[in-house]
């Protein structure tokens, strides 16, 4: 097996063994992220989520005031002074042209002049004709309003923009709109017509993203189209080119009223190149929107009003494009259904690990503390995540889990007493563990057995009362029943409280009661003397084997004996018939010839009388061993007795082949014989009879060879003869 294919069979196992110990968890988290997944995205926790977002909002540490905008408010006083609303024409071109004298960047009308406001309404026309930084309002047409047309002078030259306004089902706005499309022609808001000014002369016009050209880019910022279901929103209306509105906090902006300009009582730095709103507080009037700031925990809700609403719309749109302050940016579905799954899982994790609820609830509490931190510290720099879906996500699945722990841990304590009643009528040691190998439940004979008390063996592990070897043992035959979940039986060593080790047999399941409990039973059996009785008879098995063995060693060699020849280890002349006897079968069954040489060396009684008889002995071995090197391995060499040898030949073909062999011997034997420093010379006479030529019966091939031996001798030695 390949070393990549071993890593990844490592790896699956170790994977669907954490998906096993982690099974309960995750069912619980799937379940619960799932029903408030399908909330959210239902809407029911909508108006929840936008709560949530306002106090955020409200948590946000003060920003400085944004000294690009001044807002010139026409307030209650200001209509006691002027008499009448609408303010009349002449009274309005006065203030532009003293406003546009300070030489703003940009003028913002944020009233309504579709009609003349007598007297002095050629007086306002010329103001809007001479001052080209001046934006008027519109109000399109919607549901609830046929719309207000633009000042008349204005909109010859599109120094206009809609003032409309988005607002939430609580009667929040929380988007600011960019652009509105009427009959297929586009309209842009009041506050991107000023922002447009304000940016040109900073070098810095409208163009598409590069990441995306559907979305409007300006200098550092890129204002990403709000979609029907961003952040909390769930089927919103995201008609036109929306943005979800990041707001200052009220009061965020320098503000002077319209008798202050007209009575010359502001200086002339303060409205120079900077955006200049005109619009009213007055509350007679009820031009006032609530935010994400109005509401508050001790005081009524507090509306601003629609000038400084469009001040804040403004101020998004310059801090953004020159300032690089952050818009509000939101997850895809799928990221906040992983981000509700994530905190399911920690509550469901936590819980399930902290199983007891003090704890639990302190854990919850820190994470819940977590949650709301990381989604605020997230804010802070643009991102709105979600806090109430994972906040039910991460309390629900807590919840989910503490109940299913309660009920295990009353099914547990059902499933222990019974165990109990049941295991003390057994005379056998039993002994139940939990998936922690701590001993839960323990019967008398097991306590008798160990010689401990139950009371304190009882929530306790083998660590605690074994050797580790002992107890590393236990663990792993445990562990082996608890994975795999088969029945197992093993023999082990166990060491009780007066030091005795008993050899036992502990036979090991799984139990498993209605709560899904898991419990492993054990049940012990005392295995020592049957061991004991076992090695004894293996010992005297190994005994009786022993004697076997060496009684077959002695009948071996007493055969040995009997059929070789001491001196020389040569088949002797008992072994010599037995060959010759089954060579002259085999040759009859197969038609093949077998040649008989006797063999008897000249010379050898003169070497034997000189030299003394171990050198003679010493002679017969080398002459043995020379037999032996120069014949092949089916041939068959024996010393009859003295100096006589005799070769069989089986399976010869010819009976040239014999005389040939018998040169062969005589060649080799003809060579000098060193003997312990003593060289001598001898020869042999060789007789050669040949079956079935010379005769069919043993007996008479034997004569025949032995005559043709003697007949070699008589005639001069050192030769062969044939039969």
């Amino acid at each position: 097996m390949q070393p990549t294919q071993i890593v990844k069979q490592t790896l699956w196992a170790r994977l669907r063994q954490w998906f096993h110990q982690e099974r309960r968890v995750l069912l619980t988290s799937s379940t619960v992220a799932s029903c408030v997944i399908i909330l959210r995205f239902a809407g029911f926790l909508q108006s929840w989520e936008l709560s949530a977002l306002d106090q955020v909002f409200r948590l946000r540490p003060p920003e400085s005031p944004n000294e690009r905008i001044v807002i010139v408010e026409i307030n209650e006083k200001d209509l006691q002074q002027v008499g009448q609303w609408p303010i009349p024409d002449a009274v309005m071109a006065t203030l532009l042209q003293k406003i546009n004298a300070f030489k703003p960047r940009a003028i913002g009308l944020d009233i309504y002049r579709d009609l003349p406001v007598k007297p002095g309404y050629r007086e306002f026309i010329k103001a809007c004709e001479t001052i080209p930084n001046l934006i008027g309002i519109e109000l399109l047409p919607d549901e609830k309003s046929l719309g207000v047309p633009p000042p008349p002078p204005l909109k010859v030259n599109n120094q206009f923009g809609f003032n409309n306004v988005v607002v939430d089902p609580d009667g929040k706005v929380r988007r600011s709109l960019l652009y509105w499309h009427v009959d297929g022609k586009r309209h842009t808001s009041f506050a991107l017509q000023l922002a447009l000014i304000y940016l040109k002369a900073e070098g810095i016009t409208p163009k598409g993203s590069r990441v995306n050209p559907r979305y409007l880019q300006m200098g550092q910022a890129v204002f990403r189209r709000f979609e029907s279901t961003d952040g909390a929103y769930v089927q919103a209306d995201a008609k036109g080119y929306q943005i979800l509105a990041n707001f200052r906090r009220p009061s965020s902006f320098r503000i002077v009223s319209m008798s202050d300009i007209l009575f010359n009582r502001v200086e002339p730095g303060l409205l120079r190149d900077r955006v200049v709103l005109i619009g009213s507080t007055a509350s007679s009037l009820q031009d006032f929107f609530y935010t994400p700031y109005s509401n508050n925990l001790v005081k009524a809700a507090q509306p601003i009003s629609g000038v400084e609403l469009h001040a804040d719309f403004l101020s998004q749109i310059l801090s953004a494009a020159l300032d690089g302050r952050p818009l509000i940016n939101t997850w895809s579905d799928l990221v906040e259904a992983l981000w509700i799954f994530g905190w399911c899982w920690i509550g469901a994790s936590v819980s399930w690990r902290l199983p007891f609820p003090k704890k639990s609830v302190i854990s919850m509490f820190l994470a819940g503390t977590g949650l709301i931190g990381i989604c605020y510290l997230a804010f802070l720099i643009g991102w709105w995540i979600p806090i109430i879906p994972p906040l039910l996500a991460l309390n629900g699945s807590a919840l989910v889990i503490t109940g299913h722990l309660a009920y295990l841990k009353e099914e547990l304590k059902r499933s222990k007493d019974f165990l109990q009643t049941v295991i003390n009528t057994i005379p056998d040691p039993i002994f139940v563990k939990d998936t922690e190998h701590h001993w839960i439940i323990l019967n008398q004979a097991y306590c008798k057995f160990s010689g401990y008390p139950l009371e304190i063996l009882i929530e306790k592990s083998p660590y605690d009362f074994f050797s580790k070897h002992e107890a590393d043992v236990f663990w792993e035959n445990n562990e082996r029943v608890f994975q795999t979940g088969k029945e197992q039986e093993n023999e082990e060593e166990f060491t009780d409280a007066l030091g005795n080790t008993h050899l036992i047999a502990t036979k090991r399941s799984l139990h498993k009661d209605a709560a899904g409990n898991i419990f492993l039973v054990g049940v012990i059996r005392d295995i020592t003397e049957r061991k004991q009785l076992e090695e004894e008879l293996k010992r005297t098995a190994a005994e009786l084997t022993r004697d076997n063995a060496e009684l077959k060693q002695e009948e071996m060699q007493l055969r040995h004996l009997a059929y070789h020849d001491p001196l020389t280890g040569l088949p002797n002349r008992q072994h010599f018939h037995d060959c010759l006897h089954q060579s002259l079968q085999w040759a009859n069954s197969n038609n093949q010839l077998v040649a008989l040489l006797f063999l008897d060396l000249d010379g050898f009684k003169q070497v034997n009388d000189s030299l003394g008889h171990d050198k003679g002995d010493l002679l017969l071995k080398i002459v043995a061993q020379r037999l032996k090197a120069c014949l092949r391995g089916s041939d068959t060499v024996s010393r009859l007795g003295g100096d006589e040898f005799t070769v069989i030949l089986p399976a010869i073909k010819k009976v040239q082949d014999a005389a040939t062999v018998a040169e062969k011997i005589l060649e080799t034997l003809s060579r000098a014989f060193v003997l312990d420093g003593d060289t001598v010379f001898v020869t042999v006479s060789i007789g050669i009879s040949v079956y079935p030529l010379d005769s069919n019966e043993l007996n008479t091939l034997i004569k025949n060879a032995d005559s043709a031996m003697y007949r070699a001798k008589e005639q001069g030695r050192n030769q062969f003869v044939l039969s």
